[in-house]
């Protein structure tokens, strides 16, 4: 829904960037209707789905209170978090809750809200980042100097090393863990005080009990050494549990944004402003929300395009690679449209607007991403519902522990419950799934495969059979020139240009198809110059007919006269052509196969040429078959057409089991039939016919060009026009779900070591720190390993139809 503002009002609105406002401010201001549609779209009348990105979340409890928060605010009807991509979404009534109320019942909470397609996001992170930076650099810098000063007490001999020296190293490391405390642990305490404000718990409880109780131990020590604590202090790992931990974060961050990097580039490419021409000729400059179909635009080299449009002046090239799957720069000159979110490479332009806001196939893109990005797999929601008693488990037996430990020694009590504390930490069970599958998705969507549906990575590693649908998913849009049968002594090569000239004043497919494959060869070069066509009369349901006129080319003052073996000229200086059907063009019987589609030429003196045509495979169609049948997968194919037309491109391809002229009711009682043999189906399809198979089957594919339905119920929207992009999604859920796999194994099994260990006091709390520090940070670079996945089918494919100037058969008339 796009929301416009009346014309007359427009140049009156302020164009202050709602980023650098004060976050009381910003707020407000997004209660400005004109700015819903920047973040979120109009589901219903009154009732809007946005996706905002939270600030301040690092485990599932963070997600589960920010959940909490919105949907105790009325008018809130639903919200779901993911604390793997820091982002939720939220589907509120414009009517009950304004987008401040529910914003300021997030910051309320401790968090910071921002939407989802706004620079203050983007701002906000980079800064976030900064600090993080910072308190990691104090913390190992501290770190060193305290572990300088605990060496002598670690290698000293009995009686070595005076009390007096002793205390004056335990003063130092006071001093130097300050800042560490202070500083570098602020957010562990401002969080936890967060949470026990809010009567809730999250991760950062435990860790602030861990380290407050650490520094207070050991603070008791330093300004009352050998009372009944005794007279060690463990400042030397309080700093490194701190360092650990602070270094996991952080990279854990740099890992996360790297894996949403495809989401964010894209989000981020249409401008917040651009050049409008006004009266005059000159141009103003507005806030991109403020367009409207119509406009006039300028848009300038290395700028994105920020509205699907058309050209109206200038020639460039604009990358769609995000947008389409096409890695190539693709020339746009006047007419030519360009879509919102893509570059202009190389020279300014001007364009008029016709698609704004979230009619613009860009926006569509985002929104499939986005719910993608805020989708909670099954096993991701299982680990967050565990988390909350897990948590309180752990607080209960590091108090069980601490009362055990008592009667022999205090101290050691203090730092077992420490330990217990920091080593029992969810997080790695709460990103084992989420991390790796947002990883997958990333890598799909900078290979032009958008994943819908965060389960359909699950479901497709399972995947053991896929269906193909054929026309417009094996085949592309249109039809293409398989073989030229002539008369007798006449030439294939003059045929086709005398059936170009004719079908170039068609729009049937199979004119297209004549004319695209006369331009293939050449079109206007050579001898093709000599014909040209007036007075072209279009016969309803027979064909085309016209006048062919020579352009005489004189040699030494005679007119050139071409003729075939019958000695018949092969044009008068003017003579009828007809182009159309066998019967329309009186050709005879051996001209006309029994199957697949003709059009067939005539001259004065009757049948002149047939042209077969067949559908166009897509040319990697084949190597995407073998793919799939070398990785074990059947390959079957379903398709509403005719069975000999299913069968030819079957045989093509290599696909043994090809079943034609199926309704959609046929289709799906197939599919489920399969399924109810145990098999596990990914349907690939792009009809209106295929919108029920694909919502049936296990997971399944549409192509960006299908029609909106089947892209509705598809799991992955295909962007360019490559089915080996389904095999190369099909490897990555297969490596995303042993990914997965290692990482819940590695949670499960830290657990179960580090536990009893700690338990026991065998582990002491620099050691819980790096433990559960690494847990987490190895969890998430195994899953960023995803990432890099590149193409399994880039290999060139052969070419599925054999060339024109092969199949040009002369027949005797």
């Amino acid at each position: 829904m796009q929301v416009a503002v009346p014309r007359t009002k427009r140049a009156s609105i302020s164009l202050t960037p709602v980023a650098a406002l004060p976050d009381a401010a910003r707020l407000q201001a997004m209660d400005d209707p004109l700015e819903w549609p920047s973040f979120g779209q109009s589901v219903r009348p009154g009732v809007w789905d946005s996706t905002v990105v939270i600030e301040g979340m690092h485990c599932a409890g963070c997600a589960r209170n920010v959940e909490r928060a919105l949907t105790s605010v009325p008018g809130v009807s639903a919200a779901l978090v993911s604390a793997a991509s820091g982002r939720a979404r939220v589907t509120w009534s414009a009517e009950q809750a304004l987008p401040s109320r529910w914003m300021a019942a997030v910051q309320a909470g401790g968090y910071r809200i921002f939407p989802a397609l706004n620079e203050a996001a983007r701002s906000a992170r980079q800064h976030q980042e900064r600090m993080s930076l910072w308190r990691w650099l104090v913390a190992a810098l501290c770190m060193m100097q305290v572990m300088m000063y605990a060496v002598p007490a670690y290698l000293a001999e009995p009686g070595e090393l005076t009390p007096d020296m002793a205390q004056l190293l335990r003063w130092a490391s006071w001093v130097l863990t300050l800042p560490v405390v202070f500083f570098s642990s602020g957010p562990f305490f401002t969080n936890a005080w967060r949470d026990v404000r809010e009567r809730r718990i999250s991760m950062d409880l435990p860790v602030a009990l861990g380290l407050g109780i650490t520094f207070l131990l050991s603070s008791a020590v330093t300004f009352a050494p050998g009372g009944v604590l005794g007279s060690e202090t463990y400042f030397d790992a309080l700093t490194m549990f701190v360092f650990f931990l602070l270094t996991a974060r952080w990279l854990e961050a740099r890992l996360r944004g790297r894996t949403a990097g495809a989401l964010e580039a894209l989000m981020l490419r249409v401008p917040e402003s651009v050049e409008r021409q006004i009266e005059g000729g000159g141009f103003e400059r507005i806030n991109v929300r403020r367009l409207m179909p119509g406009d006039v635009i300028r848009v300038l080299a290395g700028q994105a395009f920020p509205a699907d449009a058309v050209v109206l002046d200038g020639r460039t090239q604009v990358d769609e690679a995000l947008l389409t799957g096409e890695s190539r720069p693709l020339g746009r000159t006047v007419g030519a449209r360009v879509i919102a979110g893509s570059h202009n490479l190389s020279a300014p332009l001007l364009v008029r607007v016709e698609k704004v806001g979230a009619q613009t196939r860009f926006a569509q893109i985002v929104a499939l991403m986005e719910t993608a990005a805020t989708q909670k797999p099954r096993i991701a929601q299982l680990a967050d519902r565990v988390a909350g008693p897990f948590l309180i488990g752990v607080l209960v037996s590091a108090v069980g522990a601490a009362l055990w430990w008592w009667p022999t020694s205090p101290a050691q009590a203090l730092m077992v419950s420490v330990a217990v504390l920091v080593v029992t930490c969810p997080c790695a069970l709460s990103l084992a799934t989420p991390a790796a599958l947002l990883a997958s998705a990333g890598a799909l969507a900078r290979r032009g495969v958008l994943v819908r549906n965060l389960q359909g990575l699950e479901a497709l590693a399972k995947v053991d059979t896929v269906v193909f649908d054929k026309t417009g998913t094996l085949t592309q849009d249109g039809l293409g020139l398989r073989s030229i049968r002539t008369r007798e002594g006449f030439d294939g090569g003059t045929a086709l240009h005398w059936a170009a000239l004719l079908a170039q004043r068609s729009l049937h497919p199979a004119s297209r198809a004549l004319a695209l494959a006369f331009a293939e060869q050449g079109g206007e070069s050579g001898a093709s110059r000599l014909w040209r066509i007036d007075a072209v009369q279009e016969h309803a349901g027979q064909g085309l007919s016209g006048r062919l006129l020579g352009e005489p080319s004189r040699l030494q003052g005679e007119p050139v006269r071409l003729q075939d073996q019958s000695d018949r000229p092969l044009a008068e200086p003017a003579q009828q052509l007809r182009l159309g059907s066998a019967s329309f063009c009186a050709a005879p019987a051996s001209a006309v196969p029994p199957s697949g589609p003709q059009v067939h030429l005539a001259d004065v003196h009757g049948w002149l040429a047939s042209f077969e045509l067949s559908e166009q495979i897509r040319p990697d169609a084949a190597a995407a078959v073998t793919a799939l049948r070398k990785m074990g997968v059947a390959v079957r194919l379903l398709s509403g057409d005719s069975q000999a037309a299913v069968t030819r491109v079957a045989q093509v391809l290599g696909i043994d089991e090809a079943q034609g002229e199926c309704s959609p009711d046929d289709k799906l009682a197939a599919l489920l039939a399969a399924q109810q043999r145990g098999e596990h189906i990914a349907m690939v399809g792009d009809g209106l016919n295929d919108a029920p198979v694909l919502a049936a089957a296990t997971t399944s594919f549409a192509f960006a060009k299908a029609v909106p339905l089947a892209r509705a119920r598809a799991d992955f929207v295909v962007l360019g026009d490559q089915l080996c992009a389904v095999v190369d999604t099909l490897t990555l859920a297969r490596r995303t779900r042993s990914v997965v796999r290692q990482n819940l194994i590695w949670a499960a099994a830290y657990n179960a070591v580090c536990v009893p260990l700690a338990v026991v006091g065998w582990l002491p709390a620099w050691a819980a720190g790096l433990g559960m520090a690494s847990s987490s940070l190895l969890v998430v670079m195994n899953a960023a390993r995803l990432s890099r996945q590149t193409g399994v089918s880039d290999a060139p494919t052969k070419p599925s139809i054999p060339p024109i100037a092969a199949s040009v058969q002369p027949i005797a008339s």
